[in-house]
């Protein structure tokens, strides 16, 4: 064996250090623990200073001794990598890592051993863990609002119709793969709009509406069989002639009108909320402010000076109010415009309000993704005698959003986010209806676990949509 330097490991007694290290490091953590966990301190007979700062430094000696580069060990020099690149970061990850044993012990009380969750009532909640009998309680309260409970089934078929048209692009073929883009950004959105609004808000005008709905998604489906010398003919004449089949002959009218086929119970958007319509909100936001957000993108770099200044003008002004002031023009201020025959319901106009404003940031986003391409691609382009839309489509937009897939990605995460502010227009998403919840005589004091519990709903739903576009991001990854 080489003789060994204290203050300078390296590979050629790579294992001497390694098990040192490891051992220091260990007895550390496990002091901590056992002091956090069971009140049990092992350097107890030291004077209390030396005994509090012990760990640390045997901690800190631990990482360095392992700190050795390219040892040849993947997760020694993935560790080295991550947490333990030189002092100054080994200090910081002991710090964390004490921290968090420091916090596990009164949050695994709190959230799990001292935590109550059975009964129905208040009274079960005598220990000083988390109630979660109170999200028990108000669990459906807090997944579907004021809903009626007898009508649920029909939010919950709603996001399962969509989730499956939503999922027809996994199961496309190579034959069917390039009519996606049209079906997601044209066909799927009107789909979503008129099935969700209609099919949950209900009453006898839900049956045009479904009929619409049912003849256009068979008509597609069928149409995907059909010859392309005859789509146009088919498109034409076949949604309509359903339609007709569906509303006269099948359900004829007068079948509503004599009782013998009921109409939907009519729900008003006032009594949508909790996740529910939080995931509307979103899942409409989403889909109607990109392809906006794109098109005032292109406008702004337009050469015609009525385009480019207008959607200068939108992107500036959007951008330039908070989102509370936009919603609540979109409520109070908005429908004093309007004709007085004329109603447009309020989620519609807070959808159309948080879409337009969330547009602003994406046309910026994408607007920086088409300035980081070079010229050569447009002249590439122009060379082989495309014109504006077609190089825009083919050429420019692939490569530009794929640059800016972290900032879309960011600027939709920063919109789910932003759903819980339309309560200032009285629509009770999951935070209202916690508010709502909090105020209850009968379960007043219990604020903190329902923001716990929202707080988990919406880092799942970041969490994943993160996770998603980073796969997207890799995915079309083209730097090696």
């Amino acid at each position: 064996m080489n003789k060994i330097n204290i203050l300078s490991p390296n590979k050629e007694n790579l294992y001497t250090y390694l098990y040192l290290g490891i051992l220091l490091f260990s007895f550390s953590v496990l002091d901590v623990s056992l002091n956090s966990f069971f009140s049990l301190n092992i350097t107890g007979f030291l004077p209390s200073s030396i005994s509090f700062i012990l760990p640390l430094i045997l901690g800190f000696i631990g990482l360095y001794l392992i700190r050795i580069e390219y040892s040849g060990i993947k997760k020694l020099d993935l560790l080295n990598k991550n947490i333990n690149t030189n002092n100054f970061n080994a200090f910081l990850s002991l710090i964390i890592i004490f921290v968090v044993i420091k916090a596990s012990p009164p949050l695994l009380s709190w959230f799990i051993i001292d935590a109550n969750i059975a009964g129905d009532s208040k009274d079960v909640c005598t220990g000083s863990g988390a109630c979660w009998t109170y999200i028990k309680i108000w669990f459906n309260r807090f997944m579907y609002g004021m809903y009626p409970n007898a009508e649920q089934w029909r939010i919950n078929l709603s996001f399962i119709a969509l989730a499956f048209l939503g999922s027809v692009g996994y199961f496309a073929t190579e034959k069917f793969k390039k009519y996606l883009t049209l079906y997601y950004v044209v066909i799927y959105p009107i789909i979503a709009f008129l099935f969700i609004f209609f099919f949950i808000s209900g009453g006898p005008i839900f049956f045009d509406f479904s009929y619409g709905i049912i003849a256009a998604v068979i008509s597609i489906i069928i149409g995907l069989y059909i010859p392309s010398k005859f789509k146009m003919y088919y498109f034409i004449i076949v949604p309509i002639t359903v339609y007709i089949l569906l509303k006269y002959v099948l359900f004829y009218e007068v079948l509503i009108e004599l009782g013998k086929l009921e109409a939907l119970e009519w729900v008003e958007t006032g009594a949508w909320g909790g996740l529910s319509l939080t995931f509307i909100v979103s899942f409409f936001c989403l889909i109607f402010c990109f392809p906006v957000g794109l098109f005032l993108s292109l406008g702004r770099r337009s050469d015609f000076p009525i385009i480019k200044y207008i959607s200068i003008g939108m992107i500036e002004f959007w951008r330039g109010v908070p989102l509370i002031t936009v919603l609540f023009m979109s409520s109070v201020m908005f429908p004093m415009f309007l004709p007085e025959d004329m109603f447009i319901d309020k989620l519609v106009r807070v959808i159309i309000a948080i879409s337009l404003f969330e547009a602003a940031y994406v046309a910026e986003v994408i607007r920086g993704g088409l300035q980081a391409l070079p010229r050569g691609q447009y002249d590439a382009a122009k060379s082989l005698g495309m014109g504006y839309w077609k190089m825009h489509i083919f050429v420019i937009l692939p490569q530009a959003l794929k640059l800016v897939i972290p900032g879309i990605a960011n600027t939709f995460l920063a919109l789910v986010k932003d759903t819980p502010l339309i309560f200032v227009v009285g629509l009770l998403e999951i935070v209202g209806m916690l508010n709502l919840a909090k105020t209850n005589p009968k379960w007043l004091g219990f604020a903190m676990e329902g923001y716990v519990f929202a707080s988990i709903l919406f880092f799942i739903i970041c969490y994943t949509m993160s996770k998603y576009s980073y796969n997207l991001e890799q995915k079309y990854k083209t730097e090696r």
